[in-house]
């Protein structure tokens, strides 16, 4: 027994099959307080930086290698980030780049208590890195964020990116003698298996 819905057509005023039809895309809204903050970074920067999302909680903008300091420095001092909360390195072989990637936070601005900006940068990426080869290397966020002293000298090691200006460009987690690739490399293979 059918019912008369399910013999019902689905009308549609295109040409098209009802399957292709589809509604109208709904136009997000930005969250007003992080869009505020991006606009401003922007405004100060203009094609010097981009800005890759504005989420609840989280903007993301990334700057070339030769004005990060000069960014970094705005967001402490004008926008109160005023430390990093972490940094991480992510390898795109691909593109023959590193990617840096600051997340930076505020104990002193109740306002940005829940907020999270992520500050990339990337370095060119060497197949045998080298210790001091100019390509491979990023100016240092040391003297801007104290917190990233031990973050740079593991992205350091464990990605073969080097630090200018930091004051302590030494192995924190492997043998000083290390003489294979950067481990957290997508190249790197594992000795023996």
């Amino acid at each position: 027994m059918s019912s008369d819905s399910e013999n019902e057509q689905i009308e549609t005023t295109s040409d098209e099959p009802a399957s292709k039809v589809t509604p109208p895309a709904k136009e997000i809204e930005l969250p007003k307080f992080e869009k505020g903050i991006a606009d401003k970074i922007v405004e100060k920067f203009g094609s010097k930086t981009k800005v890759a999302f504005v989420k609840p909680d989280r903007v993301r903008i990334d700057v070339g290698r030769d004005d990060i300091k000069e960014v970094a420095e705005f967001l402490r001092d004008v926008l109160n980030f005023d430390h990093a909360e972490s940094v991480s390195g992510v390898d795109y072989p691909q593109d023959k780049e590193i990617e840096v990637v600051y997340h930076l936070g505020s104990y002193t601005d109740p306002s940005l208590s829940r907020q999270i900006l992520v500050l990339t940068t990337r370095a060119q990426r060497e197949e045998n890195p080298i210790p001091g080869n100019d390509s491979t290397k990023l100016p240092s966020l040391r003297e801007i964020f104290y917190s990233v002293e031990f973050h740079e000298r593991e992205i350091f090691e464990m990605f073969g990116v080097y630090f200018q200006g930091h004051p302590d460009n030494r192995r924190l987690l492997l043998p000083e003698d290390w003489a294979d690739l950067p481990p957290l490399r997508k190249d790197f293979a594992i000795k023996g298996r």
